[in-house]
């Protein structure tokens, strides 16, 4: 099966439209994907301004003895979230499930999307995750468990299927129909493949061609141009970004203009980058406290700065910081030193750097 068939894409074809999940009609069909230690409330409501229609929230647990721990209860704070309010929840029994459903509805959850498709081996290794996609039976259970209970919109994501061997994706879909999910979201890898090689997208398209519920394509898609060319091919009615927006929030916005115009929008340059950059940090600091603010803002420094000239020394630096002063300090004379380079930096540049 190959990875991606070279298509031929209308550029003119309108693929950046309205999706509804369950009673909810999202502006976009650009969605961010759950990623464990990413898509806190910061950042998805900061992909949420740059353009993503919705944004899934970092994993919840199952186990209740977890919701009273300070992480849990940190994702479960969506003061201020701009609707729908998407919340992933992982585990393994039906019962924990449901009742972690009913706990995320009760704390503001509008919609619950339950992971199937995480590969990580600690997630695995509890037959969570992508795990449950070898047994099927139990996939049924689940879903039907956290249907009844949830009294919102239910959502799914899964991976194409095990291994290479074992791609079972679209009699997961037809369970996940019959059950009464809003949507699925499906990664075009197996769990054994992990995020190495290419996605293939040709189970995406057989799954969205079988079944009614809306299905959202996920993996690889880092430019507008492979969004609207997986958009084509597949026929799937939205896509789930991750990877490609950490320190690129902007992207949904790029992608939305792309699809509806056929056009690219001009890149950020520097200065806008280091007003988003600001903010973002602003906006941990206040979400995490201090201590914990200035380690979570590291990797986005990270990302943001990443392929800018000078920057693998300037984020080696940055990274023994320990103040959020000492941090922005740094990050402004980073800027500041761009700036009186002279040259008008755009983010296309840093990244092909």
């Amino acid at each position: 099966m190959a990875p991606f068939p070279c298509i031929q894409t209308d550029p003119t074809a309108n693929t950046a439209r309205a999706m509804r999940i369950g009673s909810y009609q999202l502006e976009n069909n650009l969605i961010v994907a759950p990623m464990a230690g990413v898509t806190d409330r910061p950042f998805r409501q900061l992909c949420k301004r740059m353009g993503a229609g919705m944004a899934v929230s970092e994993m919840v647990a199952s186990n209740s003895l977890l919701w009273g721990s300070e992480k849990t209860r940190r994702r479960a704070n969506h003061d201020g979230e701009v609707e729908p309010v998407a919340v992933q929840i992982a585990g393994a029994d039906p019962r924990m499930l449901a009742e972690a459903a009913r706990y995320n509805v009760d704390h503001g959850a509008q919609i619950i999307d339950i992971n199937m498709g995480c590969p990580a081996k600690k997630v695995c290794s509890v037959m969570a995750g992508s795990a449950l996609l070898r047994d099927e039976p139990l996939v049924g259970r689940i879903l039907d468990a956290v249907v009844a209970a949830a009294g919102v919109p239910v959502t799914l994501k899964i991976r194409t299927g095990w291994d290479r061997g074992y791609r079972n994706a679209l009699s997961v879909a037809r369970t996940a129909e019959r059950a009464g999910v809003k949507a699925l979201a499906i990664h075009g890898r197996t769990r054994a493949c992990g995020f190495s090689g290419e996605a293939e997208y040709d189970t995406i398209a057989a799954v969205k061609a079988e079944v009614g519920i809306p299905v959202i394509a996920n993996g690889d898609l880092s430019t507008p141009e492979k969004v609207k060319a997986v958009l084509d091919y597949t026929r799937a009615d939205g896509v789930m970004i991750g990877r490609a927006a950490q320190g690129r929030p902007w992207m949904f916005r790029e992608i939305q203009h792309y699809l509806r115009t056929g056009d690219r929008l001009p890149p950020p340059e520097v200065q806008e980058i280091h007003r988003v950059l600001l903010a973002h940090l602003n906006e941990l600091y206040a979400f995490y406290g201090e201590h914990t603010g200035v380690r979570v803002a590291r990797k986005h420094i990270s990302w943001y700065t990443k392929g800018l000239a000078g920057s693998a020394a300037f984020r080696h630096a940055m990274n023994q910081l320990e103040t959020s002063a000492a941090q922005l300090a740094a990050v402004n004379g980073f800027f500041a030193q761009l700036a009186q380079s002279g040259r008008r930096l755009t983010y296309v540049e840093e990244r092909a750097a």
